[in-house]
């Protein structure tokens, strides 16, 4: 009889499981977060500045708002206005992101020293061969590969490589640089209008040699400003006129993947709403977010896609071509689903 194949382990992902997104908004003063964060409705965190690790500025209230959300989207400077003041005298976006890279992983050291000390202190007497002791000894070693990581080779957290046991340690701590990063440039509106910025080249650059993957988003905080306070045909009109579309859906939906989520949608005569889950999610534990007897008591879902719908134009139209498909308890959620639910009574 042929071996069975090893099935490949899921990979545990870095941060707390959860179906929320709670994006915080960072960056060094006078750099755009407010006005971003009223076209954008979030949490907003103050401007951080060089020492705020150490409680200088908003220090230690501003880094405590940083460890309760999921995601980070970090505003960056690149335009240059002498009316907008900036906290270093000057427009250097790499600068800025060096400084906001800095402060998050100094105070990450800090916490897990400390959380080292307390674990060291609790283990000097591991002398048995217990699983319990064996978990605290393993728990130890991580935390050591955790502050190596950080102030030898100085690399955030979410650019390093852990076993699933790792992450779990990890996600214990709850470390800021542990945390996804989006960077938002933000742009005069000539230059996103133009789609050229001579700080872009370089800024690309510093990502690519420091945090290699995280997603960069030209955008413009004027514009958008501009942009809301617009009907939604003047807005479209004004779109037309200048041949630049707003950001903000694209900024959405990088939060969306950065988290690892995804939204399917349940529809009736009077409502149309939109569920978020995480990527990799069945079908029970998908309707499960409405209600747990959907998930306790789950028969099966008809289960559409919203680019079919689109298509076709009716529910009739779709299940007509054979695109109402009816999915069991092994399927895995799609983004843009769009889910009729069955349970047993």
């Amino acid at each position: 009889m042929a071996p069975k194949k090893a099935v490949a382990e899921k990979k545990t992902l870095l941060g707390r499981p959860g179906n929320n997104l709670k994006i915080g908004i960072v960056g060094v003063p006078n750099v755009g977060k407010s006005t971003f964060f009223n076209a954008l409705s979030n949490t907003n965190i103050a401007g951080l500045t060089a020492g705020a690790s150490t409680g200088a500025g908003l220090g230690n209230a501003f880094l405590s708002h940083v460890r309760a959300v999921d995601g980070i989207f970090q505003v960056v400077r690149a335009f240059e206005d002498a009316d907008v003041t900036h906290v270093e005298g000057d427009v250097d976006p790499t600068r800025d992101m060096s400084i906001i890279q800095t402060e998050l992983r100094l105070k990450d050291i800090e916490w897990v020293e400390k959380q080292l000390d307390g674990l060291k202190k609790t283990g000097r007497s591991l002398n048995s061969t217990s699983l319990a002791d064996k978990a605290k000894k393993e728990e130890i070693a991580t935390v050591e590969k955790i502050l190596k990581a950080l102030s030898v080779d100085e690399k955030d957290v979410r650019k390093q490589d852990w076993s699933n046991k790792e992450i779990d340690v990890v996600n214990g701590l709850q470390l800021l640089t542990a945390k996804p990063v989006t960077y938002l440039v933000n742009l005069s509106e000539r230059d996103y209008i133009r789609k050229k910025n001579k700080w872009l080249p370089k800024i690309k650059a510093w990502i690519d040699a420091n945090n290699p993957g995280d997603s960069l988003i030209p955008f413009s905080v004027s514009l958008e400003e501009r942009l809301a306070s617009m009907s939604p045909e003047e807005k479209e009109e004004e779109q037309k006129k200048i041949g630049a579309q707003s950001a903000l859906p694209k900024i959405t939906q990088a939060g969306y993947g950065s988290l690892n989520l995804i939204r399917y949608f349940t529809c009736g005569p009077q409502e149309v709403r939109a569920w978020t889950i995480r990527k990799g999610t069945k079908a029970p534990q998908a309707a499960g977010v409405i209600h747990s007897d959907f998930e306790n008591k789950f028969v099966c879902g008809e289960i559409m896609s919203y680019n079919d719908l689109k298509e076709y134009g009716t529910e009739a139209a779709v299940k007509a071509a054979g695109k109402l498909r009816q999915q069991g308890k092994p399927y895995e959620m799609v983004d843009g689903d769009i889910a009729y639910w069955k349970a047993g009574a």
